[in-house]
C-alpha cells in the first residue's frame, strides 16, 4: 500500500486512535485487519534490523563449557600415529597428562622438551618417511627404525614424574609409562614376550618381568626414531597432549600440515587406530573457522556476522558426534575448521571485538545456519528441513544483487533427457516408482520464490510429489531450492493475516509507526506481529506462489531446463548477502544479523 505518511505526521496533535482513523481513510483499499499493523503498540518481528533489534545492553547467559572437542581424525580416517611440532618460537616441548568430565586439562607432571615428537599405538611398528614430511609409524617389525612393543619392568612403580624420570636417566634404554596412577620405568623394547624374556635372562635382572601395555596403551616416540619418551595407559582415558608456552605467547602447534592452538587428545577407540582430537577455546576455535568459512579479506562486519554464526552453531552442536567422543568435525558436515594457517589481523580482530557473543532467541542459543548464497531469498526452514524454527523465516535478499558478478556460477541451469532423469530417479530417491518421466513441474513455490515441491508425470500419468531439500536435492542435484522448470516464473501470492480468505494485495507495502511517531518500512517476506485493539496477537505472513508461463511439461526442446541462482541451503545468513551489506550499503554484524534472522538478540557470555 502507498499512504501519504507525511499527512499523519502533520497533525502531531491527534492522538494515536485518530491517526489509525486517518490512516485507514487514506488506504481506501486496505482491508479493515490492515489497522492491525499501523498502531503504537505495533510488535514487527521481521527479518530487518529496523524491527525488533537486539537490546541497548546484550543479555547474558553462562556456557557449559568454554572448551571444544574437534575431531580431526576418526572413524574412516584414524590413524595408526600422528606427529607433533611446535610451532617455532611459539612452544617448546609438550605436557602430558588427560582431560577431566569438565574438559580440563589435568596435568599429571609428565612432560618432554622435545619439540617434534609422534603418539602411536603401543604395538610394533616401524617408522616410513612420507613426501613433504607427514612420516609415520605402521605395524610391522621390518624397517630400519622399528618401535617394539614389549619392555621390561624391574621396579612397582614411583609415585611421582620426577622420581621415576631420575631413575629412567640413569639408563639409556629407560623410560616412564603412567599406568593406573602410577609412574612405572620399562627398559628396552622388543618385539616380541619372548626377545623380552631372553632379555632378562641374559642380563641376570631378577624379579624382572615383561610389560606389553593394553589395548589402551598409548607410546610418544621422539619423531622419525624409536626412541620411546613417554607411555600412558590409565584404563579408557584418552592422552591429553598440552604445548608448553613460551612467555606470554599463545602455544600452537602443527599437525598434519595446520597449525593449531589448544591441546590434543588421543584414544585407542575398541583397541584400534588413533582418534585424534583437538581440545580448543570456543574463541580459538572461532578463530580456525573463520578464515576457512569467509574470506579473511571481507570486510569487518561481515566476518564479525560469520563470527557470531560460526561461535553460536559450535556451542549449539556439542557431543554432535558422540559415537566418536567429541564435537564437531572439521570438514563442511559440521564447519570448514583448520587452525591458524589463513588466519590474519583483520580474522583475529573480528572474532576478538564480538568475543563472548552468541545469536539467541528467547534465551536460547539459535540454529545459526548460514551458506554461501541463496540467489535472491532465504527460506522458511521447514521448507527445507522438516523441523520449525521461529527465527529461521525466509526473506527477499535484495542485497546479493550487488554481487552477482563477483560469485561463481551464480546463474545456473541443469538439464536432463526424459531418459536420464528418470534413471537419475531410481538410483538416487528412494520410494521413486514412475516409470519414463513425460513432464515436471514446480507444484509449490514459497512465499519468497523458492521451491518447495515438484511434481513429476510419467508416460502413463501417474504423478509423484517430491519436496523439501533432502529429496529434491538428490533427486534433481540442484545447489539451491530457487529455481524454475521449462522457463516457468514465479508468481508472489502476496500477503494475508492469519489465513488466505484476509489478504492483501500483492504489490502492498507495509508499514509501521512507533511511540514516537517514527516510520518503518517492513520488507515484503518478513513475518509480522500484529497487536490488535483487543490485546491478541495476530499473524500476518506470505502467501504461497505458483508458476505461470514456460512450458507445461516442463520440456524444452525435448528437455527437462532447470535454471536458477545461488548455491547453499536458502536457510539463515547468505555469505555474499553480509558481503555486500557491509561493503555497499554500510550496515553493521548486529543489522546483518537481525536481518537474517528473525527476531533473535545477540547475548554475551558471563562466566
Amino acid at each position: 500500500m502507498k499512504i501519504a505518511f507525511q499527512d499523519i505526521i502533520s497533525k502531531a496533535h491527534l492522538s494515536i486512535f485518530e491517526e489509525i482513523s486517518l490512516i485507514s481513510k487514506i488506504a481506501k483499499k486496505i482491508k479493515t485487519l490492515i489497522t492491525m499493523i499501523i498502531t503504537a503498540t505495533m510488535l514487527a518481528v521481521t527479518a530487518a534490523p529496523v524491527a525488533l533489534s537486539a537490546p541497548n545492553e546484550p543479555q547474558t547467559f553462562t556456557p557449559t563449557v568454554t572448551t571444544l572437542r574437534i575431531g580431526l581424525f576418526f572413524g574412516d580416517t584414524a590413524l595408526p600415529s600422528a606427529n607433533l611440532q611446535n610451532v617455532e618460537g611459539l612452544g617448546s616441548g609438550f605436557d602430558f597428562g588427560y582431560f577431566d568430565t569438565g574438559r580440563n586439562f589435568v596435568n599429571i607432571g609428565a612432560f618432554t622438551e622435545e619439540s617434534r615428537i609422534t603418539i602411536l599405538m603401543d604395538r610394533n611398528m616401524v617408522w616410513h618417511s612420507g613426501a613433504g614430511g607427514f612420516g609415520e609409524y605402521r605395524e610391522g617389525t621390518s624397517g630400519s627404525v622399528v618401535v617394539g612393543a614389549f619392555h621390561i619392568q624391574r621396579h612397582q612403580g614411583f609415585d611421582t614424574f620426577e622420581e621415576a624420570k631420575a631413575e629412567a636417566d640413569r639408563f639409556e634404554d629407560a623410560f616412564v609409562r603412567y599406568q593406573t596412577d602410577r609412574f612405572l620405568v620399562l627398559h628396552g623394547q622388543y618385539t616380541s614376550s619372548d626377545a623380552a624374556r631372553n632379555a632378562i635372562s641374559r642380563q641376570g635382572l631378577s624379579g624382572a618381568t615383561v610389560n606389553s601395555g593394553t589395548a589402551n596403551t598409548l607410546t610418544v616416540t621422539r619423531t622419525g626414531t624409536n626412541t620411546i619418551l613417554f607411555e600412558f595407559e590409565r584404563g579408557t582415558t584418552p592422552l591429553g597432549v598440552m604445548p608448553r608456552p613460551i612467555g606470554e605467547e599463545k602455544p600452537e602447534t602443527w599437525f598434519r600440515g595446520f597449525r593449531y592452538n589448544g591441546g590434543f587428545q588421543y584414544s585407542r577407540r575398541d583397541g584400534a587406530l588413533l582418534t585424534v582430537l583437538n581440545m580448543v577455546d570456543i574463541e580459538d576455535y572461532t578463530k580456525g573457522v573463520l578464515p576457512y568459512e569467509m574470506s579473511n579479506t571481507w570486510p569487518l562486519e561481515a566476518l564479525k556476522a560469520q563470527a557470531l554464526c560460526a561461535r553460536t552453531y559450535a556451542m549449539r552442536s556439542l557431543n554432535r558426534h558422540p559415537s566418536h567422543g567429541f564435537d564437531l568435525c572439521v570438514l563442511e558436515h559440521c564447519q570448514v575448521y583448520r587452525g591458524r594457517g589463513l588466519a590474519n589481523a583483520r580474522t583475529d580482530q573480528a572474532v576478538d571485538e564480538t568475543a563472548g557473543m552468541y545469536v539467541t532467541h528467547n534465551g536460547v542459543l539459535a540454529q545459526t545456519f548460514y551458506a554461501s548464497s541463496n540467489g535472491g531469498a532465504s527460506e522458511n526452514v521447514e521448507n527445507v528441513w522438516t523441523e520449525t524454527r521461529p527465527y529461521l523465516r525466509g526473506v527477499f535478499d535484495p542485497y546479493e544483487a550487488d554481487v552477482v558478478p563477483r560469485i561463481s556460477n551464480y546463474n545456473w541451469t541443469i538439464t536432463y533427457t526424459p531418459a536420464q532423469l528418470t534413471a537419475r530417479m531410481r538410483d538416487r530417491v528412494s520410494g521413486f516408482n514412475l516409470s519414463t518421466i513425460a513432464s515436471m513441474r514446480v507444484s509449490q513455490f514459497s512465499s519468497t520464490g523458492n521451491v518447495v515441491s515438484v511434481t513429476m508425470t510419467d508416460v502413463n500419468g501417474r504423478s509423484q510429489t517430491f519436496s523439501r531439500r533432502t529429496q529434491l536435492v538428490p533427486a534433481l542435484g540442484v545447489p539451491t531450492q530457487r529455481f524454475s522448470i521449462g522457463g516457468a516464473r514465479f508468481e508472489p501470492g502476496g500477503i494475508f493475516v492469519n489465513s488466505p480468505a484476509q489478504h492483501l494485495d500483492s504489490d502492498t507495502q507495509v508499514f509501521t509507526i512507533d511511540g514516537s511517531g517514527a516510520i518503518t518500512a517492513v520488507p515484503q517476506g518478513g513475518v509480522i506481529h500484529a497487536i490488535t485493539g483487543t490485546g491478541n496477537i495476530e499473524t500476518v505472513t506470505g502467501e504461497a506462489g505458483t508458476a505461470t508461463g514456460g512450458s507445461t511439461t516442463g520440456l524444452v526442446n525435448g528437455v527437462f531446463r532447470i535454471t536458477g541462482t545461488g548455491n547453499g541451503h536458502n536457510v539463515g545468513m547468505s555469505q555474499w548477502g553480509a558481503f555486500s551489506m557491509a561493503h555497499y550499503h554500510n550496515k553493521t554484524f548486529e543489522e546483518i544479523i537481525h536481518f537474517y534472522f528473525t527476531g533473535v538478540e545477540i547475548t554475551r557470555t558471563i562466566q
